[in-house]
């Protein structure tokens, strides 16, 4: 029976960083161009894209013959979406805003078939893209799938230890952005608060033992990042790289 193994699982165990960017286009020539560019991952982003479930199956196709690593953040820490990202094949979810230890729980479960979790069976099109049967995939698809759970709340960090406690976390992705909003700090990244804030989520994760994933817009930022003990850096986003890439020479060309 051949095995399903997720490359990003493999290269976390190997001590290495993962490096992905979030995809909000529903566009799997988009996702195509982008595999090229040598990401770990990719990730269909269902929370703030328009993606739709025909996009995600398209998208994550769009990764076939390639060592690239389709995955998801699910619109909610809500456990129904799950479903559908996992059946169309992508190979590790993000759980955004997820608030305590209930919710932590809740978000394992479902991307976990019973007896240990609530996930639906019928992973009819994910089979396809990681050359499995039905049989092997449910038993296969449980360790493979890499699970994040998103910390974006003050709340959330100050619940950090009960969310910690959940088995089955394989990363904790602390978000700048949300992090700094709910602090009425938005986008003050510099803000001894935030910082204090931050820190303090850092600490509590990296003493647990769970592997460490934050945002970064510059590669500064991500090299700064990987530094502190970071595992995974989702590096800015579709929208962001094309215009950082293209701007300054467009502008280069009008002068």
């Amino acid at each position: 029976m051949p095995e399903l193994i997720n490359p990003l699982k493999q290269k976390l165990a190997a001590g290495k960083p993962i490096i992905g960017t979030a995809v909000t286009s529903p566009s799997a020539q988009l996702m195509r161009m982008l595999v090229e560019c040598e990401f770990d991952w990719l990730m269909v982003d269902l929370e703030h894209g328009p993606i739709s479930a025909e996009s995600t199956h398209a998208m994550v196709n769009a990764t076939l013959a390639s060592d690239c690593v389709p995955v998801a953040r699910l619109p909610s820490g809500d456990t129904w979406m799950a479903k559908m990202a996992l059946d169309a094949g992508v190979l590790g979810l993000f759980f955004p805003l997820i608030m305590d230890g209930k919710e932590a729980v809740q978000a394992i479960r479902s991307a976990t078939y019973p007896p240990r979790g609530d996930r639906g069976f019928g992973p009819f099109h994910a089979r396809y893209r990681w050359n499995q049967t039905l049989t092997e995939y449910a038993i296969n698809a449980d360790d493979a799938i890499l699970k994040i759970i998103m910390v974006e709340h003050e709340d959330a960090v100050n619940r950090i230890d009960e969310i910690l406690q959940v088995p089955g976390i394989d990363m904790i992705f602390v978000a700048p952005y949300d992090l700094s909003q709910s602090l009425g700090l938005p986008g003050q990244f510099e803000h001894p608060k935030f910082i204090e804030t931050a820190l303090r989520a850092e600490r509590a994760i990296q003493e647990a033992g769970i592997n460490l994933g934050t945002f970064v817009p510059t590669v500064d930022k991500g090299k700064e990042h990987l530094d502190r003990g970071y595992k995974l850096l989702m590096f800015a986003y579709d929208g962001m790289l094309i215009e950082n890439a293209i701007t300054p020479l467009v502008r280069d060309l009008k002068s």
